[in-house]
């Protein structure tokens, strides 16, 4: 559906589901429309899989446009005056909410394909650094892929230096694409949020993050964070939580603690520089007696790669079980077009041992087809599952 007819949706009181591409939307059950009103229902898979489809009423998506146009006014903007650039697809809370935003501050907005966030040249030749310029205050939102890519060109990078604020998140943010981005002085504004929680409740002010600072800074209004023990699980509470998942045609209530709190499955820790996200529960393995967080080895293997220029055009992280570890990690990658392969998995190789050895990979699998989702999330059980029907790739010991 195209934003002008859910507009229309909504004005009729519709509860509307956004599919992708090769979805089958859900049947919405008139009585849950009474129930809720207009608004949403969007497909959320977290990073292990599971996909549900997660109801939010309009009025939820507006409490946190609301609070997002504090935070930005908070910063300098009149949110009014912003024109913002989203080249997140709509039916994912990410893409959706920024289209919410302008709606609601009467903002300009303007959609990028997804196509020219991988060539950062059409990029600038669309959109000309002159004329980000002549619209004033320029606002995006960008997953850690889009910015790495972006970062990679010079046509990228002059094209980023227009902007005058851009949202980070859907997935942790690498040290060295945050250190190139202080360097070049960008404004970004790591932040963190879920489907079930209307997209954005924290985030850090480009003034702190090109302090230094860390992680993905303070709660929006409205929020109220804390880490359970002894879990570790980051807790959200908020009015404008999700009432629950559509399933069968049912709304099964979103799970909460006796006082009201959803645990999102990440862990997490909060410092003086505030809220910092470790990795996914559900994927965090036990490996020699060492709880490891395959999302934070990936960052450090990428940096890697990247220093060492191995054709490795992307790299997932995934587990099996091992009789003496308890679990290894076992390293999927697609290489670079016309890349050989033994070379690259003998530089993979050799890299790997400037890690711990819990962080080594205990082998390689060479994954013609890896990719993220189009919000740059990695579905790790689909790649979990890939894994288990291949032969072994190469034993790194």
């Amino acid at each position: 559906m195209r934003l002008p007819q859910l507009e229309q949706a909504w004005a009729a009181g519709r509860l509307v589901p956004l599919a992708g591409p090769g979805e089958t939307a859900p049947v919405v059950p008139a009585s849950l429309e009474q129930q809720l009103g207009p608004g949403v229902i969007v497909g959320s898979g977290g990073s292990m899989g599971g996909r549900r489809w997660c109801v939010q009423p309009l009025a939820h998506l507006q409490e946190s446009a609301a609070a997002t146009g504090r935070w930005l006014a908070a910063q300098g903007f009149d949110p009014a005056a912003c024109l913002h650039l989203n080249p997140l697809p709509p039916h994912h809370v990410s893409g959706l909410l920024p289209w919410v935003r302008s709606r609601q501050w009467g903002a300009q907005h303007r959609t990028l394909a997804p196509a020219l966030m991988r060539d950062p040249v059409a990029l600038a030749e669309a959109l000309p650094t002159a004329e980000l310029v002549r619209q004033g205050s320029v606002l995006l939102s960008l997953v850690p892929t889009q910015l790495g890519r972006l970062l990679a060109d010079p046509a990228g990078v002059a094209w980023l230096q227009q902007v005058a604020l851009i949202w980070v998140g859907g997935a942790p943010l690498s040290p060295e694409l945050a250190a190139m981005a202080r360097q070049l002085r960008l404004p970004l504004a790591p932040c963190y949020g879920a489907t079930e929680t209307a997209a954005m409740v924290c985030a850090l002010t480009p003034m702190r993050f090109l302090a230094g600072e860390l992680g993905c800074g303070a709660p929006l209004d409205g929020v109220r964070l804390r880490v359970e023990a002894p879990s570790g699980a980051l807790a959200i509470a908020t009015a404008r939580l999700s009432p629950g998942w559509l399933e069968q045609g049912a709304l099964v209530p979103l799970p909460r603690t006796a006082d009201g709190w959803w645990l999102s499955g990440d862990a997490a820790r909060f410092s003086d520089q505030g809220l910092q996200v470790l990795g996914r529960l559900d994927a965090a393995i036990h490996s020699g007696g060492e709880t490891v967080f395959p999302e934070q080895v990936e960052q450090r293997l990428v940096a890697l790669i990247e220093a060492a220029a191995l054709p490795v055009a992307a790299l997932l992280l995934v587990a099996e079980s091992d009789p003496l570890w308890g679990a290894r990690l076992v390293a999927l990658v697609r290489l670079q077009a016309d890349s050989a392969c033994e070379p690259v998995l003998a530089g993979l190789n050799h890299l790997a041992q400037q890690l711990p050895p819990a962080h080594r990979p205990v082998r390689w699998q060479v994954c013609a087809s890896l990719e993220t989702t189009m919000a740059g999330k990695w579905q790790r059980q689909r790649w979990q599952q890939w894994l288990a029907g291949q032969l072994p790739g190469q034993h790194l010991g």
